[in-house]
């Protein structure tokens, strides 16, 4: 009865790339998350580009050349996995309709896209802590660490 179980077998059909795009609030700045799934070594290029008023704008780019406006506040960090689109003083001018598109060198099947509609009052604040999850030590450490606190805390009565 899970309405999510057809999506993997739909995903492996199309050898998606992009598993998940999701945006999110850092302070005054847009965080957009575009996951995937690494099929190949090859080198990956990106593109974010926002649609508004039917128009397509590119954000940030390593396909084809992104606007003025948008290149000096925009930035994006590459992580294992992830490819993450950092916009600056984001504000309701710049809700739209976001799109993350991938491309593996040397893959043929054609770019890979994601939609997400970004507004400002519906976004949330960013987890800090999505990446350090993924980190494992450090969250063993913290929680190896919460007996210790709590002795130490009887000691000194």
């Amino acid at each position: 009865s899970n309405p999510l179980l057809p999506l993997p077998v739909l995903q492996a059909a199309h050898c998606q790339m992009i598993k998940d795009l999701s945006a999110c609030l850092l302070g005054q700045n847009l965080r957009l998350d575009c996951r995937y799934e690494n099929k190949t070594d090859n080198p990956l290029t990106y593109e974010f580009s926002i649609t508004k008023d039917n128009r397509k704008h590119v954000i940030h780019s390593t396909i084809s050349v992104s606007e003025n406006i948008y290149r000096s506040r925009a930035n994006v960090t590459m992580h294992k996995n992830l490819v993450c689109l950092h916009l600056q003083s984001f504000t309701t001018s710049d809700e739209g309709i976001y799109m993350c598109e991938l491309k593996a060198t040397n893959d043929y099947t054609g770019n890979q896209s994601r939609n997400i509609t970004v507004i400002k009052d519906k976004l949330e604040k960013c987890a800090g802590f999505s990446l350090l999850i993924q980190n494992t030590s450090w969250l063993l450490l913290l929680l190896l660490s919460l007996p210790l606190l709590q002795a130490v805390d009887f000691v000194s009565l």
